[in-house]
């Protein structure tokens, strides 16, 4: 498939932008990923770092490479359609998702339990039949998507405050009811999600800094409720809306650097003028209720989507001017980056565990928050120093070749040809 520069370059950017938040998983309890007052500081420059984080990379950069997920989908079918491929294109599609759910699982369950490509895959089995409607329909379909989850999180706010109200009243009962006790206990195990007890942080540590046996029951159970929970309450209708959004967007040659030097500006100003304001805003809201659970879903769930969809293009019209100026010291090394998008997140993964975990160098617990992006620079250092090189001997990163080797059920040719 001949590759666009821009999509590899923007691919590139947002991987390597990931990791400014799955850097808190790695590194921290659960618990801190969402509420900064569990562990790593809330103080400070602790919380300057993590006011910065939501309102300029939290969700931002999976938003665009969940975009960018259903562009390659597109491109990928519509190319093979090209070729007179007809029902051999759904036949390469289909399996080569089916693959990626597989790698999702195992990367999961026996690396890291952060995982986001079970979550891409599952998604991407419903793309298929999507892939001809006009780019104005896709892109309209994926933004009402984006407000039905922004309707999702108000809805949760007003559900969860009115639960930990009742559950209060009913705790006091001397003799609670069965549906009472019930509700009780759906809300002590949401509020532990948020807010654990410290014996609770004190053993995640501990686990975290055994050995890779010792962590495999609590990466497991961490994964399973990601893949059967949370994914289809609160992921499911976000992975969706971005995925169809970017089908959409990649139709109207918007990630091919097609459009013009005016167009990208404007999604610049309209993104981090109105959208890092209204991320910031919303921080802000949460942290003065004191990281009230209801309050979390009724600010950030419910503007987390417009706001990081409007930074997400705005840093689309950045990198995209970056391709149009030809600024290649720039866009080459994250081209080579998004060109092997697959071995960098499972390497990243596997560094980062290494480091933080007890059978690597065992840093888990020991970093404070804005400790933790130190080490991400010197993760970004490997993946944009390793990346290039690579490529200029091989045709596809390692994890890509297996992946298209298992597609299409053949081996593929690794080395470049030499003269």
């Amino acid at each position: 498939m001949t590759r666009i520069d821009s999509v590899d370059t923007l691919r590139g950017f947002s991987l390597l932008g990931i990791l400014l938040m799955n850097i808190v998983s790695f590194g921290l309890p659960f618990a801190a990923y969402m509420n900064p007052s569990a562990a790593g500081g809330a103080e400070g420059l602790n919380l300057a770092t993590w006011l910065t984080a939501i309102t300029l990379w939290d969700g931002k950069m999976r938003c665009i490479f969940s975009m960018l997920f259903g562009a390659s989908a597109w491109l990928l079918l519509s190319r093979a359609e090209e070729r007179g491929e007809g029902i051999g294109a759904a036949d390469i599609y289909y399996r080569r998702t089916l693959w990626l759910i597989l790698f999702g699982l195992l990367h999961a369950h026996l690396i890291w339990a952060g995982d986001i490509l079970y979550g891409y895959g599952v998604i991407g089995l419903l793309l298929f039949p999507l892939r001809n409607l006009k780019a104005k329909t896709l892109i309209i379909t994926g933004v009402v998507l984006i407000g039905l989850h922004s309707l999702q999180g108000i809805g949760a706010g007003f559900g969860i405050g009115e639960m930990a109200q009742k559950a209060k009243a009913a705790a006091q009962k001397a003799t609670p009811t069965a549906e009472e006790k019930k509700m009780i206990t759906e809300y002590t195990a949401l509020r532990e999600m948020f807010r654990p007890q410290a014996d609770e942080i004190k053993k995640e540590i501990e686990t975290h800094r055994g050995g890779w046996l010792r962590n495999l029951p609590l990466r497991s159970s961490e994964a399973a409720t990601f893949e059967f929970t949370m994914f289809f309450q609160f992921f499911f209708l976000d992975i969706l809306a971005m995925q169809i959004l970017g089908m959409g967007l990649a139709k109207a040659g918007i990630f091919s650097a097609e459009k013009s030097y005016g167009f990208y500006g404007l999604l610049i100003v309209a993104g981090l003028g109105l959208g890092a304001p209204l991320n910031y805003w919303a921080a802000q809201q949460w942290r003065a209720s004191g990281f009230a659970i209801p309050e979390y879903f009724t600010y950030l769930g419910s503007t987390g989507d417009p706001g990081r969809l409007l930074v997400a293009l705005a840093y689309v019209g950045l990198i995209m001017i970056a391709c149009k100026a030809g600024l290649r010291w720039l866009t080459a090394p994250l081209a080579a980056v998004g060109r092997m998008a697959l071995s960098n997140y499972l390497l990243t993964s596997i560094l980062m565990t290494l480091f933080f975990n007890g059978y690597g160098l065992g840093y888990f617990g020991h970093l404070e928050r804005h400790q933790l992006y130190g080490v991400v620079l010197g993760m970004w250092t490997v993946n944009l120093v390793l990346s290039p090189i690579w490529l200029s001997r091989f045709r596809f990163g390692p994890a890509e070749w297996l992946w298209r080797s298992l597609t299409y059920w053949q081996r593929q040719p690794m080395a470049l040809a030499t003269d």
